[in-house]
């Protein structure tokens, strides 16, 4: 089947599928399971086209758990990570490739631009900054998973607490958990309870907590500190549930524990992407040596350099070991070229993959096909008004004609075009869904009740259809200002 077929059928599917319908994302439940093929399966659900960059990155991270169990164990040390150069113009999906890859490993991760950096003596961030983020980064998820952990022993003993609280009877009486039903049921959320608070000897509440440390041990300085005067607060028992919530996680954390955990996962399965490595490129075939008004464009490469290749940064949490960190870097290249980059840092990112622009065909297939498409998009949301969306097959098709035109006549920026010209289609019907819904008698909105607190049946949603003339009669502004801005010096 052509891709122009595929796109077609994409597009009718799109027409006749409802909202309520199920989407089902290919999902990994560790890293043993994400092999390259699944890994290409789930980018392929949110992103069209550039097979080659989806398999490069696939095997990247299949890499790094072929290496954790490759025998003999002496060659674990030995094994690089695959670190990449992605290169391809804007807009074609560099970013939400990395975007995706973030949320389907449950690994550390860090997204930077390189413009945001400075060579070491200059003022600014140094490159440094990126290994402290990756392992705050870390730090994050491991309590995340803690808390995932012991979400159901922590829930219960905050449920009797706040029965203790309400019922002013001992933890346990019958009286207590009389409330137990009305508490879980959220009948009770804007009840005051009598939270009692212990301040800290000669240490204000919350007083010697840097910035640095975390919320969990603020937080117990407000809830259960060692020793001081006791003393309660008024809080609703929605504040108290969250506020016991932390205090109770916070007894249950080793810090010790959660940092020796942060920065193994930082230094063995961390990923580091690097948005825009042209723009710190200097284009040595330039007048001038392309050097600009910037000259520390250059020694920011060269402070990546032991970075990529591996070395022992600084942080506050400990040592951090970067030689089996993924680092994939991109760029567009518009004004610089590959071979700009440092030879040294062109061999300290072995894997390079281009992308390729996006074609009238792209953009249509990105209306419709992933699971999360535009289209899909602001039918939901127009949905929350009881408005029903319903684009045709020629109107989808002149959204992405319209676009293509425009990347062409005035700047190439791929399929972020697309946004700029739906927002434009459907400025009036989101400006006025509500009334739209009124005027048919049909406004709802979600958790709307009746006379006896029960939800109101939804009414049928008032139709709008977006075909080709309804795209021309409120796109036109835009076109005429493309044409213009061709002529503009």
């Amino acid at each position: 089947m052509s891709s122009a077929a595929a796109a077609q059928m994409a597009v009718e599917s799109s027409q006749t599928s409802t909202l309520s319908a199920p989407v089902v994302l290919p999902q990994a439940s560790d890293e043993s399971t994400l092999t390259p093929s699944r890994v290409v399966e789930y980018l392929d659900a949110h992103i069209v086209g550039q097979k080659d960059a989806k398999r490069a990155i696939a095997v990247a991270l299949r890499s790094r758990w072929r290496r954790r169990n490759a025998e003999p164990e002496f060659l674990r040390d030995e094994i690089s990570p695959k670190n990449m150069l992605m290169v391809g113009p804007t807009g074609v999906g560099k970013t939400e490739l990395a975007r995706r890859i973030a949320k389907l490993v449950n690994a550390p991760f860090v997204k930077v631009e390189a413009t945001k950096f400075t060579e070491v003596g200059y003022h600014g961030r140094d490159v440094d900054t990126i290994v402290r983020d990756l392992v705050a980064n870390a730090l994050t998820i491991a309590k995340t998973r803690l808390r995932a952990e012991l979400a159901a022993t922590i829930e219960s003993d905050v449920e009797q607490q706040l029965c203790q609280l309400l019922s002013g009877k001992a933890r346990g009486d019958s009286e207590a958990l009389a409330f137990l039903p009305h508490l879980r049921a959220g009948e009770l959320d804007d009840s005051l309870v009598a939270l009692p608070i212990k301040d800290p000897l000669n240490n204000p509440a919350g007083a010697g907590v840097t910035s640095g440390q975390t919320t969990f041990i603020a937080i117990e300085a407000f809830v259960q500190p060692r020793g001081g005067s006791e003393r309660t607060e008024k809080v609703t028992v929605r504040e108290a549930r969250e506020r016991l919530r932390e205090s109770e996680l916070s007894k249950r954390i080793d810090d010790d524990v959660i940092k020796a955990s942060a920065l193994r996962a930082a230094e063995c399965d961390g990923i580091v992407f690097i948005d825009e490595i042209d723009k710190v490129c200097v284009n040595h075939a330039a007048p001038t040596g392309g050097r600009g008004g910037d000259a520390s464009n250059e020694g920011v490469q060269r402070d990546l350099l032991p970075l990529v290749e591996g070395t022992i940064v600084e942080t506050k949490w400990g040592n951090v070991d970067t030689s089996k960190i993924l680092f994939i870097a991109s760029g567009a290249f518009h004004a610089v070229k590959v071979a700009d980059v440092l030879p040294e840092l062109q061999g300290r990112l072995p894997v390079r993959v281009t992308l390729d622009g996006l074609t009238e065909n792209d953009l249509l297939r990105i209306l419709t096909e992933p699971v999360a498409s535009m289209i899909r998009q602001q039918q939901a949301l127009l949905a929350t008004e009881n408005v029903e969306l319903v684009f045709t097959d020629d109107g989808v098709r002149r959204l992405a004609a319209v676009a293509a035109q425009m990347n062409v006549d005035v700047e190439n920026i791929g399929a972020r075009r697309l946004h700029t010209v739906l927002e434009k289609v459907l400025e009036d019907v989101s400006f006025e869904a509500d009334l739209i819904a009124e005027k048919a008698g049909a406004k709802w909105q979600p958790g709307d009740l009746d006379a006896d607190g029960k939800p109101l049946p939804r009414p049928v949603p008032v139709t709008v259809t977006v075909d080709a003339e309804f795209v021309d009669a409120h796109i036109g502004d835009v076109l005429q200002g493309a044409d213009l801005k061709k002529f503009i010096l």
